[in-house]
């Protein structure tokens, strides 16, 4: 696809938007995409679309929907995504925020109508941060940690929580799980790798190509991690405080097995949560 610079803005998103859908690729994407690297605002879009791209703009446009056609995801082109109502930067190294995760934080917010309690927070394998600084947003007193294997994630993660507001609350621990961490915490969140390793070749390409192995591979059944983590919790220096809760999401078919590991490591019985599709996607440990 090529845009003449002489274009208008209104008519490049019309071009860039028949450019997607002849690859079956939604003309939402390049709306995202138009707004975002222009650094306008729809309002900016009605009242000055009349406006020529320029040369800069129109190089500009016209390699994101390229990168987009060979399957790069909106937000990986544009660097950012928004999870929780809140902006987060991305990083090769971490996920891109997905929806489904909200089921995590609205299933951990549940436990605490108090918002005002000051809670301390332990994040397994915060990536970006996102599930963390969520919580932080909505718990003006809670403090928390984030830990995760790639320090390149938690430069991002760090990032996202000083631009959202939180980042004196929260720090950041390169770490593997909870190796060399210990203390009690009210309320353990985590959202860890969980998709069985031979079936990761069969991913969408926005997926396989260019979220980051590590944060997708659960092993031979995808069950790795979440054993890791019900052993370390049951009987390692890092526990739930009285009352606390472990707060994990799993795959859409994962559930009964975390919550067999859990309740089989004397976390006590699990709760689901069910995402706007139906599926459980959060297991929960206490309280009851």
């Amino acid at each position: 696809m090529r845009l003449d610079p002489a274009l208008s803005r209104k008519d490049a998103l019309r071009c860039m938007s028949e450019a997607l859908a002849a690859h079956d690729l939604p003309a939402r994407d390049a709306r995202f995409l138009l707004l975002d690297l222009l650094g306008l605002s729809a309002t900016d879009l009605i009242l000055r679309g009349d406006l020529p791209l320029g040369p800069e703009g129109a190089a500009t446009l016209e390699g994101a929907v390229a990168r987009r056609i060979a399957g790069e995801p909106v937000a990986r082109i544009v660097g950012a995504w928004e999870f929780w109502g809140l902006p987060f930067g991305l990083a090769p190294e971490t996920l891109v925020p997905r929806a489904d995760t909200e089921t995590l934080v609205e299933a951990a917010l549940a436990l605490h109508p108090d918002r005002r309690r000051p809670l301390r927070i332990l994040d397994l394998g915060t990536g970006s941060g996102c599930i963390l600084v969520a919580l932080l947003s909505e718990l003006p007193n809670a403090t928390g940690i984030g830990l995760d294997r790639s320090a390149a994630a938690l430069v991002q993660a760090r990032a996202n929580a000083g631009r959202n507001g939180v980042g004196t609350r929260a720090a950041f621990v390169c770490a593997d799980w909870t190796a060399g961490l210990s203390g009690c915490f009210d309320l353990i969140v985590t959202n860890p790798p969980y998709i069985a390793r031979d079936t990761i070749r069969g991913l969408d390409i926005e997926v396989r190509a260019h979220d980051p192995l590590g944060a997708l591979d659960g092993g031979v059944d995808g069950l790795d991690a979440y054993r890791a983590i019900v052993d370390a919790l049951a009987g390692g220096p890092v526990r739930l405080a009285p009352g606390g809760a472990l707060v994990l999401e799993v795959g859409y078919d994962q559930a009964e097995a975390v919550a067999t590991l859990g309740t089989r490591a004397g976390l006590g019985p699990a709760t689901r949560h069910h995402d706007l599709a139906g599926h459980a996607r959060v297991v929960r440990f206490g309280p009851v």
